[in-house]
């Protein structure tokens, strides 16, 4: 087994659906990242403890009957709090069509709020810990993790299979399966396949699309070339002091923190192409 060697690739940014399963992804992330930077790294106690942030599922907005989008985000909610979730994105439900509009936001900002500030069951730190389809579903998904490892490992790690396009493929498998199912209704969506407005479609016909003026447009691009005026004198040597650490394969992240003091990010990309290259998606 292999799966040490992937401990440092483990995201920390979960998507809650609203499949059981991720109802114990932050526990089985943790078991699994505790176990790896302990026997691996050797790693001490606190570095062993995963902190890890949950974003309610994109996959679980619709544009049909979207104000149930908040009702399923709230049980998202809930889902990663009882977790113990780090930190938390609530989605607003009208992203299924526009960026969040105000009113949207604040509708999802409140679900966290009630959630930590009105339930008390939130209060109480593992409530679900010991239940029986707790228990075992942490176990079986973290089964299934660690054969997604293996798979991954035996394609010659995450670098090996990116190059075969196996993670893209399980996940374009996975949506493909999904969306058959909600097609033909053997997944059960309330308001879009099942269960569905009498007096129509149920898709808002008229709501605020977030856009760009041409003036904010301009104002932004004015910006951003007054910033590189502005460091032109220091851009490149921290621009070269980047690509040199991407070379010597030292700590990026250090460099990064200070070259975006002079640095817009595109500069920044384009530094990283020239030493790294560039990815391009295999159609």
């Amino acid at each position: 087994m292999h799966i040490d060697d992937f401990a440092p690739n483990l995201s920390f940014f979960f998507s809650n659906g609203m499949d059981p399963e991720y109802s114990v992804i932050g526990r089985v992330a943790r078991r699994i990242w505790a176990v790896a930077m302990k026997n691996k790294y050797g790693a001490n106690e606190r570095s062993q403890k995963l902190k890890y942030h949950i974003q309610t599922s994109g996959r679980s907005l619709h544009a049909q009957e979207m104000d149930f989008n908040d009702i399923r985000t709230t049980l998202q909610a809930l889902i990663a709090i009882y977790d113990n979730c780090n930190s938390l994105h609530t989605n607003a439900y009208d992203e299924a069509i526009t960026t969040p509009t105000e009113e949207s936001v604040r509708r999802a900002m409140a679900i966290q709020l009630i959630i930590n500030r009105e339930w008390g069951v939130a209060k109480n730190e593992n409530p679900n810990q010991g239940a029986f389809v707790m228990e075992e579903l942490t176990d079986l998904v973290e089964e299934a993790v660690l054969k997604e490892f293996e798979a991954i490992a035996s394609r010659g790690g995450v670098l090996g299979a990116m190059e075969t396009g196996y993670q893209r493929g399980k996940i374009q498998e996975e949506s493909m399966h999904y969306e058959h199912k909600k097609h033909d209704g053997s997944y059960p969506i309330i308001g879009v396949n099942t269960f569905l407005n009498p007096h129509g479609s149920g898709v808002a016909s008229e709501i605020e699309l977030a856009r760009s003026t041409e003036g904010e447009k301009q104002s932004q691009l004015k910006r951003l070339a007054d910033f590189q005026k502005r460091n032109a004198g220091q851009a490149e040597a921290s621009l070269a002091k980047l690509r040199q650490a991407v070379i010597d394969n030292t700590n990026v992240f250090a460099v990064m923190m200070e070259a975006v003091r002079h640095c817009s990010l595109g500069q920044i990309s384009n530094a990283l192409y020239l030493v790294g290259g560039q990815y391009r998606r295999s159609m």
